[in-house]
């Protein structure tokens, strides 16, 4: 990139807000391998796009930008104070001492930062800075106009958010000074935060604050190798002896090979082009690895999120397997209802309900006068309780192997504990929607019954004199086999019910058509605990889709890398 010619073109901006919205937009809240640094990478990349990339691109005639950085009490503070001649940033013996950035730059050049073109998430004071979110800005007609400095808190602070701020502040800079001193030059914080500047290509120079009489001879050399062997050899290097401060600024004769340096850079535009050029384009270089290491993990963490439901569907796919066995299996046909089913044959009632329509008729009248139930009700009471039961003890399974499951991984843990809700239980309203939809489906088989029987003649014989008999017939074969059917058949004829009735019985439980309505209303009724089921399950799929990273989210980071490759 030339830095002497026009402004970039629309297409390298564009693709780079792409880049920047893609970035911001990507969810890596799973708690996979490699998640925690992707969330930090995605963040650095985003406010280094916000803070320096595309507000140097848009103005690279502005003033060149030093951030000052090092570790806790290495003089970063007292080097600023220094340059400019006055106190303009706080400077002690308390630590963590720059608790918010402190900006200082000539007063013309002042309109290029009051607004927030740079580091547009601190909010301007040129008051002192209340805080992490403010940025105090301080005009100097000692610097040199076209060069502004920057206070940042320090590196290795223990306060997480200087931390933090320092390493936003050092990715908006063109220039790092990097202060550091003899006693923690090789200190491993400091290296790291240099390392991230080899590798982004950042242009910097380092002060070696504090050093001994006699000891410069043997620390300066030393950590030049050490700059040689990080890749920053080409650093220029200033080493500042160990000196007594005047009125708390280092003394002019000692920091006069600095303060020329960048008096120097500050009148040669050409030199300080090549600075923003060599940090721009470090800065752009290193978007490319940096988002392929991003699209890597979306495509991870979408995986991870598909495993998680799978387990879900399959925990209740198994549960509607185990509803299905056991409504087939007989089971149902047990206990209550069993004893319901022979009290409904055994004591004539299912041939009076199926006697003409005034015994019918004689039976509600009589029901509704002496306060009893209806022939057959106790029967469907018994079958909803049944039929509930089944399939709320299956959901229980279900939820209780979806939670065992996705605490088994980090990310489903993570999701359980985070969402502070019981889904390894079901539903507080599960039991009553269980019940409701029993009953909503015993209706359905009454209407089955009156809808279907028009065109199956020993059937609509049976509906037309009694559809609820019928209708209960109909359900005990949708849970019956034969087997289970037979004892019942036998109870009738050992209580001495006539030959008429035994061949009704048989006539309707032998008769395609019953089988065929018995059919449908099986089908129904798994229709039915497949969607109580469904939104059982869609309590997990709510919760990964509130955190799991969307499958566009990697092919957009992709895209959006591979436009700034070409608009380069």
């Amino acid at each position: 990139m030339d830095i002497g010619a026009p402004a970039p073109t629309a297409p390298l901006l564009d693709a780079l807000v792409r880049l920047r919205e893609a970035a911001a937009a990507a969810r890596f809240a799973l708690e996979i391998p490699g998640a925690e640094q992707a969330r930090a990478v995605r963040t650095e990349l985003v406010h280094q796009l916000d803070d320096y990339v595309l507000p140097r691109l848009r103005r690279l005639d502005a003033p060149l930008l030093t951030v000052v950085g090092g570790s806790t009490g290495a003089g970063k503070s007292t080097v600023v104070n220094s340059l400019v001649r006055a106190p303009v940033t706080p400077a002690g013996v308390l630590r963590p001492t720059t608790r918010s950035p402190v900006l200082v730059c000539h007063p013309e050049d002042m309109r290029w930062f009051s607004d927030t073109r740079v580091l547009p998430d601190l909010t301007r004071t040129t008051g002192a800075g209340a805080g992490h979110e403010t940025l105090q800005l301080v005009a100097s007609p000692a610097l040199d106009q076209g060069l502004a400095f920057l206070d940042a808190p320090d590196i290795d602070s223990v306060v997480t958010a200087n931390r933090r701020l320092a390493t936003q502040l050092l990715a908006a800079a063109d220039l790092w000074l990097f202060v550091t001193t003899a006693a923690r030059y090789a200190d491993a914080v400091p290296w790291d935060v240099l390392q991230t500047a080899a590798s982004r290509g950042t242009a910097l120079a380092v002060l070696l604050d504090r050093v001994p009489p006699g000891a410069q001879d043997e620390i300066g050399p030393h950590l030049r190798e050490m700059l040689v062997e990080h890749g920053l050899g080409d650093a220029p290097l200033f080493v500042v002896p160990e000196t007594v401060l005047d009125a708390g600024l280092l003394p002019e004769p000692v920091l006069a090979p600095l303060r020329a340096w960048f008096h120097d850079l500050a009148r040669d535009a050409g030199q300080r082009a090549m600075v923003v050029r060599r940090t721009l384009d470090g800065a752009l270089d290193s978007l490319r690895p940096r988002t392929a290491a991003l699209t890597a993990q979306a495509g991870a963490q979408v995986d991870a999120a598909r495993q998680l439901r799978a387990d879900a569907r399959a925990a209740y796919a198994a549960a509607l397997a185990e509803v299905d066995a056991g409504i087939r299996d007989g089971a149902l046909l047990r206990g209550e209802v069993l004893a319901r089913w022979q009290e409904f044959v055994g004591t004539g009632e299912l041939l009076r309900t199926l006697q003409a329509r005034v015994g019918r008729w004689r039976d509600r009248v009589a029901a509704a006068v002496r306060g009893r139930p209806r022939p057959g009700d106790d029967l469907a009471v018994a079958l909803e309780s049944g039929v509930a039961l089944l399939v709320g003890s299956a959901a229980e399974q279900a939820a209780e192997r979806t939670a065992t499951t996705w605490r088994s991984t980090a990310a489903g843990a993570a999701l359980l504990r985070d969402a502070g809700l019981r889904l390894d239980r079901v539903s507080p309203e599960f039991r009553d929607d269980a019940e409701r939809a029993v009953r909503d489906w015993q209706a359905a088989v009454l209407d089955l019954v009156r809808r279907e029987g028009g065109d199956r003649r020993t059937v609509a014989r049976a509906a037309a004199y009694g559809v609820n008999a019928t209708g209960l017939l109909v359900m005990i074969a949708v849970f019956a086999t034969t087997s289970v059917i037979a004892p019942p058949i036998e109870i009738v004829v050992a209580g001495g019910t006539t030959m008429l009735s035994q061949k009704v019985l048989e006539a309707l439980f032998g008769d395609q058509a019953v089988r065929e309505l018995a059919a449908d209303a099986r089908a129904d009724l798994l229709d039915r605990v497949e969607a109580l089921l469904g939104r059982e399950e869609q309590r997990y799929a709510r919760l990964l889709a509130q955190h799991a990273t969307l499958p566009e989210d990697g092919a957009a980071l992709a895209r959006a890398a591979a436009a700034v490759e070409r608009a380069r």
